[in-house]
């Protein structure tokens, strides 16, 4: 009986230890960016689809890094990158929780995060 005791409790540590990838469970699956221009009305390209008109708060995925290209007629095109961070937060945590959270979060890219909230560009004329 004491053993089957110990045993459950055991199983139940490991588990729960298992399934305890803090940003798998909790963080966002997606940021928001606000995409601007001066002046406003240019088409935003993300990785060359176009996703709206500026001013723009896009939700994109953390999970690889963004060329954002803004294009309007009779103005020069400018492009932008955001790339991908690893919230520090997420990492503090998860070695707290042992190395399966670890791999999971890594494996996921859920520990990730967008290296900036907004991105603005100023269009200069085309001569």
């Amino acid at each position: 009986m004491r053993k089957t005791i110990i045993l459950s409790i055991s199983l139940l540590i490991v588990a729960s230890l298992s399934f305890s990838s803090c940003a798998t469970l909790f963080g966002k699956k997606s940021h928001a960016l606000a995409v601007g221009s001066d002046p406003a009305g240019a088409e935003v390209y993300v990785n060359g689809f176009k996703m709206g008109t500026t001013p723009v708060e896009l939700n994109l995925k953390a999970d690889k890094s963004y060329t954002i290209e803004y294009r309007k007629e009779g103005y020069q095109n400018v492009t932008r990158i955001v790339n991908t961070r690893v919230g520090a937060g997420w990492i503090v945590l998860d070695v707290l929780g042992g190395l399966i959270p670890i791999v999971v979060d890594a494996a996921t890219g859920n520990w990730n995060k967008l290296d900036q909230d907004a991105v603005n560009a100023v269009l200069e004329e085309q001569q």
